[in-house]
């Protein structure tokens, strides 16, 4: 699997700027990606840029510079607002909807800032003494008013790992309990204090599937937003086949599933459903399908 370079410019040079924000708000270069309940303005397939006098309400972040070297900044919409008039071509849509639909940089721009977002809603008060806190750094961390201690955007590290034969001709999925059996994916887990992410990875296997991994390697990663984590991917070899069973709560049913049959699943003809393409789970199967096909 080739691993991508990061395609977004930062900017984070500006962040340290006082009133920065205030600053390219009042910018008519600037331009905004609004973010409302983990959805964005969408036209024809690309993220829909806008003045910031466009945004009504909002909370802001600055997210970097566009391809063309445009400052971007986020706009974090409230769930109830009804300031951002939406025109007939356009639509708001989340990170499911748009995967596979938008390029790399794209991609990144909507993980970062629907993550942020999340960030901005969630997190006004000090998690230590529960004052109120103000914003700095562009968005980028919070200072609290009363014990001024700062706080930032939380990532919460998981692993997914795409379990294989020993011969490596078998893909073992499993079937989550809430999508009713209905797809089957890599399994996935996140790192408990104190651990590895290699120990994640041996562990969640286990617990989910039943089965003891023999070999383990990394493949690449892949923020995701929901609600605010990094997933590390992995390929990894099963001691032994036969001891696949799932553990009955989080996974319903597990599956040996021959390279045929993954071939026929991701051309989107059975036997069963997998992860859509915005996904590192459908990139790890997809890794390991054309690694002999």
């Amino acid at each position: 699997m080739t691993i991508p370079r990061p395609s977004l410019d930062r900017a984070a040079e500006l962040r340290e700027e006082p009133d920065v924000l205030d600053r390219l708000r009042n910018d008519p270069e600037t331009r905004a990606i609004v973010v409302r309940e983990g959805r964005v303005r969408v036209v024809d397939s690309a993220l829909l840029r806008v003045t910031p006098d466009e945004v009504v309400e909002a909370s802001w972040a600055l997210l970097g510079r566009d391809a063309d070297g445009t400052v971007l900044l986020l706009a974090a919409a409230p769930p109830e607002s009804d300031a951002l008039d939406t025109a007939p071509d356009e639509i708001w849509l989340g990170l499911r909807d748009l995967g596979g639909r938008i390029d790399g940089q794209e991609s990144e721009l909507l993980i970062g800032a629907i993550a942020l977002a999340g960030w901005l809603r969630d997190a006004p008060f000090c998690p230590s003494c529960g004052g109120a806190t103000q914003l700095q750094q562009g968005g980028w961390s919070r200072r609290c008013l009363v014990c001024a201690r700062q706080h930032f955007p939380r990532t919460d590290p998981a692993v997914i790992v795409a379990v294989e034969s020993r011969d490596g001709e078998r893909l073992l999925l499993g079937a989550n309990a809430n999508w009713g059996g209905r797809m089957f994916s890599c399994f996935a887990g996140f790192t408990e204090a104190g651990e590895s992410l290699e120990s994640t990875a041996y562990r969640e296997i286990e617990e989910e599937s039943g089965v003891r991994l023999s070999a383990l390697r990394y493949v690449s990663s892949q923020a995701w937003p929901f609600p605010r984590s990094l997933m590390v991917g992995f390929r990894a070899v099963v001691d032994d086949e036969s001891a696949a069973r799932a553990d009955g709560e989080e996974i319903i049913e597990v599956r040996w599933f021959t390279r045929a049959e993954i071939g026929t699943a991701l051309a989107g003809h059975g036997p069963v459903g997998l992860p859509g393409p915005a996904s590192i789970a459908r990139a790890l199967i997809v890794d390991w399908y054309e690694d002999h096909a």
